[in-house]
């Protein structure tokens, strides 16, 4: 039983969290309640796609706030229609379907695919996903994701998720069977640690999932909206799926997430699928704003230069150290440290006023505002050089 005097007591305790308490952010930085400032680079792991409570979300939310709030999903809105056509014009996908998180954004794609598979496939519902794969947290989206400390939990878990090793392209031809609808991953897995899905790769599973007639599902929650220096991370291959998931960097802070789908696979009837306040105007309003912003080229160009910027100052510091190399791509970076101190150095850092994220034991993650500055990145870089020289 928790300490019922605790200011912390009456939240279900789902983590572990230190002491601190944020009260205010701006652009790369946090404030807590002692008026204590932290150099961010987690931003809400990736969301805050242009900082902490950017003018630009600010003034669509107070546009938008003073017009409609929310009426209902049964009806259309103007924000919702205006980002429904923003995606589909910046992705070649034809339609979206609008949620709160990227986890019912990968629900609804699970939902997708199988009620394709019985109409076009003969009942087929299989989903071909990745070892160590991170789709959510619903029964559905843990189940498809490869997370072996997720095994055992919340069982019997949803069947129907065939699990395979990332780029391993003779794995996935050898999963699909007759009972097989859609290969689904993310083109970087995040929380597994940042391991990238090759260009070759991606190029061979849509070949190959064309070849065989199922669907091609790209998680892009985590890479999408501009944080490989693409706006979508496929891009980097040159193909375009089926059916793609955003989230986090779509409501550059709020909760707005989507399933876009082409016109061939955009199968549901009225009932299928629906959330009190999926595509309400507020947060689409907000969307529409991130994805203007975030769409110009030369903000794609900048945040391609910083992410390059960023790597090798990274790679120069784990070589001072003794640590392995760089992961990932743009701005979503992760540094091997060659041994498991990755928590001991998250912890310390966040002593020292830096916020960075230790996905696995042996790295540290990377996922800054995608407008943060050269400065910022060499702020963080003495930080840490500090806190290596301490720890060592």
């Amino acid at each position: 039983m928790p300490d019922a005097s605790s200011p912390y007591a009456a939240l279900i305790e789902i983590t572990s969290r230190p002491e601190t308490v944020f009260v205010e952010g701006r652009g790369s930085w946090l404030s807590d309640a002692s008026g204590r400032r932290y150099l961010d680079f987690v931003q809400g792991w990736a969301v805050n796609c242009l900082g902490h409570s950017p003018p630009l979300l600010l003034d669509a939310l107070k546009a938008q706030a003073e017009k409609l709030i929310n009426c209902s999903p049964a009806y259309y809105n103007e924000p919702m229609l205006r980002l429904a056509r923003l995606l589909a014009e910046k992705s070649g996908l034809d339609q979206s379907f609008f949620t709160n998180s990227g986890a019912e954004a990968n629900e609804g794609a699970i939902k997708l695919a199988r009620k394709w598979g019985s109409l076009h496939r003969g009942g087929a519902y299989e989903i071909i996903t990745m070892e160590h794969g991170f789709h959510g947290r619903t029964l559905a989206t843990m189940s498809a994701s490869g997370k072996p400390q997720w095994e055992a939990l919340f069982e019997p878990k949803v069947p129907g998720f065939v699990k395979v090793p990332l780029n391993d392209l003779g794995a996935v031809e050898a999963a699909i069977t007759e009972k097989t609808v859609a290969v689904m991953l993310e083109p970087i897995q995040g929380e597994a640690g940042v391991f990238a899905a090759t260009d070759a790769y991606l190029r061979g599973l849509r070949a190959l999932t064309e070849r065989h007639g199922i669907l091609l599902i790209l998680d892009e929650i985590q890479t999408g909206v501009g944080r490989t220096g693409r706006l979508f991370a496929y891009e980097h291959a040159g193909i375009l799926p089926d059916v793609m998931t955003l989230g986090k960097g779509l409501g550059g802070g709020v909760p707005l997430a989507a399933m876009l789908t082409r016109y061939q696979t955009a199968c549901f009837a009225h009932g299928d699928q629906g959330g009190t306040f999926n595509g309400n105007p507020l947060m689409t309003a907000v969307g529409c704003a991130v994805i203007e912003a975030v769409s110009m080229p030369e903000f794609l160009a900048q945040v391609a230069a910083t992410g390059d910027y960023l790597a090798s100052r990274l790679a120069s510091l784990g070589e001072r150290h003794g640590m392995g190399g760089v992961r990932g791509r743009g701005l979503l970076l992760a540094l091997d440290l060659g041994r498991e101190i990755g928590p001991r150095i998250a912890e310390s850092a966040r002593e020292a006023g830096l916020l960075v994220n230790a996905p696995r034991p042996d790295s540290l993650r990377f996922m800054p505002a995608l407008n943060v500055s050269r400065e910022e990145v060499d702020a963080m870089i003495a930080i840490l050089e500090e806190v290596l020289g301490r720890l060592a």
